[in-house]
């Protein structure tokens, strides 16, 4: 009897391990690691031109790389000087993007305009998206100061 005690405890055993083996990482309380949803994908800075129109043709790209669309009402877009745009009613369909200008102009689905009278992005500089809560969601640098 105690022969066949140990040969049970010996399964059991093995089955335990085998089966916390087979557990996927993220069923055991971890999280896959990921590619973020919504990135800063391009940005034009010091753009060409002079007044309103080298205002128009600096700007940044958020783009959404996810499956689902992304509210991005009250989110920030800002730079190292702290020079803050705050998004109002946007949503960002699934592999979707927004241009967002540093000049005036009418905002649309695909670009949007901070009604700027200054340039904001400097040959070294960072932008920076944060969420509604004010979490760093993305950043992008650029420039020697930042290497």
């Amino acid at each position: 009897m105690f022969r066949t005690t140990r040969l049970a405890a010996a399964a059991l055993a093995a089955l335990t391990i085998t089966g916390a083996a087979a557990v996927p990482a993220g069923a055991a309380g971890h999280r896959p690691v990921s590619r973020p949803q919504v990135v800063i994908s391009q940005v034009q800075y010091n753009a060409p031109g002079r007044g309103d129109r080298a205002l128009d043709n600096e700007w940044v790209t958020v783009t959404n790389n996810g499956r689902g669309r992304v509210d991005l009402s009250r989110w920030t877009l800002s730079d190292s000087a702290r020079h803050t745009y705050r998004f109002g009613h946007v949503v960002l369909g699934a592999r979707q993007s927004v241009r967002v200008h540093t000049g005036t102009g009418r905002n649309t689905t695909r670009d949007l305009y901070q009604d700027s009278r200054g340039s904001i992005w400097d040959a070294h500089d960072t932008a920076i998206l944060r969420d509604a809560a004010g979490h760093v969601v993305a950043s992008k640098s650029w420039g020697t100061r930042h290497r």
